[in-house]
């Protein structure tokens, strides 16, 4: 997103109109987050890599191979970010949500690639369209799914046609927009994911389930349907088409999700209704207490990596 707008002690309705333009574009049209860190910062071998999209678009990625390993994860990176992260602790990043949810700090999923690396993993990681150095696609806007679902599927085709990786145990390391697009992937063409053996999913969201938060915010909870007329108007889908709750009833693989209870930028509900639509009885939703800012779930997977390779581990061997 773009950053967030602020509203003046006194509003005039011209004010409001225009903060709610302004939030509708932004959320429409995120800025894209540059690429601050390289494995190679942490030790790691890594290739630049690029395939396409199921649609054709062109993905900027790395692979970073594990010896001897015939394990494959493939990372897929939250709203606004890159496969390297968010500088958040930059403008004009940092005013997207730093001022009223305290995400105002650099996210780095190098960690993450390194812990995945030394426990016996490769790791394919690239940019979403309109992400990071990926190519440009649907009018450069994003749809928390329903197009970058066909990255999800490029990253599958590319994993499946290469020498070296086709013979791989797949699992999917997806979070926010990245699992929310696996999750509309799935609806989408289930085919593809029938020898995936497994996803860890961190804090998939909602449209509706974060604007809603946003324009309570600023006292305007009662602007949600002027919002969605604004962003329909970007995007042609209503909110909750891009909400991942009606696909996640066609996820097919093992899932483990985690979220943040008191994330300032959404509701329990919403993680919790994707969570019971799952219809795969080999599912497990953990809540990470005692926090509110998103960003830090982000890298909670650096803090406490346990739950999630022993989901890998258990359903990848």
């Amino acid at each position: 997103m773009s950053q967030t707008p602020t509203i003046p002690e006194t509003k005039t309705e011209e004010q409001i109109r225009g903060m709610i333009k302004k939030l509708a574009h932004g959320f429409g049209y995120p800025i894209r987050s540059p690429l601050l860190h390289r494995p190679s910062d942490h030790g790691l071998s890594f290739e630049n890599v690029t395939f396409p999209s199921e649609d054709g678009v062109p993905l900027e990625a790395w692979f970073i191979p594990c010896e001897g390993s015939r394990k494959l994860i493939i990372a897929n990176h939250p709203l606004s970010f890159s496969r390297t992260g968010l500088p958040a602790h930059m403008e004009p990043w940092k005013s997207t949500f730093g001022d009223f949810a305290g995400n105002d700090f650099e996210v780095n999923f190098i960690p993450d690639y390194k812990i995945l690396h030394d426990n016996g993993y490769n790791v394919l990681t690239y940019d979403f369209r309109n992400f990071g150095h990926s190519g440009a696609a649907n009018g450069g806007m994003q749809s928390n799914g329903q197009y970058e679902c066909r990255d999800v599927i490029g990253s599958l085709n590319y994993a499946r046609s290469q020498s070296d990786l086709s013979d791989m145990t797949i699992g999917l390391f997806s979070r926010c927009l990245g699992a929310g697009s696996s999750m509309f992937a799935m609806a989408c063409s289930l085919s593809y994911f029938e020898d995936v053996r497994c996803m860890v999913g961190g804090q998939p969201i909602s449209v509706r389930s974060i604007m809603e938060r946003t324009l309570e915010h600023f006292g305007l909870q009662d602007r949600i349907d002027e919002f969605e007329q604004e962003q329909k108007l970007i995007t042609s889908f209503d909110l909750d088409e891009m909400s991942p709750v009606e696909p996640a009833k066609s996820v097919s693989v093992p899932t483990f999700l985690f979220q943040v209870r008191d994330d300032v930028l959404t509701r329990p509900s919403d993680v919790q209704a994707m969570f019971d639509n799952i219809p795969v009885a080999d599912k497990k939703l953990h809540w990470i207490e005692g926090a509110t800012r998103r960003w830090g779930v982000y890298c909670w997977f650096q803090r406490e990596p346990k739950q999630s390779l022993e989901w890998f581990e258990c359903h990848m061997n």
